[in-house]
């Protein structure tokens, strides 16, 4: 697994691509949720790749951002995961 994460401090636009992430068999990609500046990355990806797949809300965080644009269509967590329960059904 491998990380490309941006600088801190760089901008995007909703959609934009943010980072990718490589394995052996794929590239993803991961986008803005709205017009955010980064705030922080997680350096230990440079080291530990791995963090990601296995402790991805802890030390595998990605980036934090600061939000700039609109959130309205974004879901809460509980909204999130009763979306992701009815479309794995």
């Amino acid at each position: 697994v491998y990380c490309d994460l941006p600088d801190e401090g760089a901008t995007f636009k909703g959609s934009d691509t943010i980072c990718t992430l490589e394995s052996v068999k794929a590239v993803g990609e991961v986008y803005a949720p709205a017009d955010c500046e980064v705030l922080a990355v997680n350096e230990k990806l440079s080291d530990q790749p791995s963090l990601v797949n296995s402790s991805p809300e802890a030390d595998g965080w990605l980036v934090k951002v600061k939000l700039s644009g609109s959130v309205s269509g974004m879901m809460d967590r509980a909204a999130y995961e009763k979306h992701v329960e009815a479309e794995s059904k």
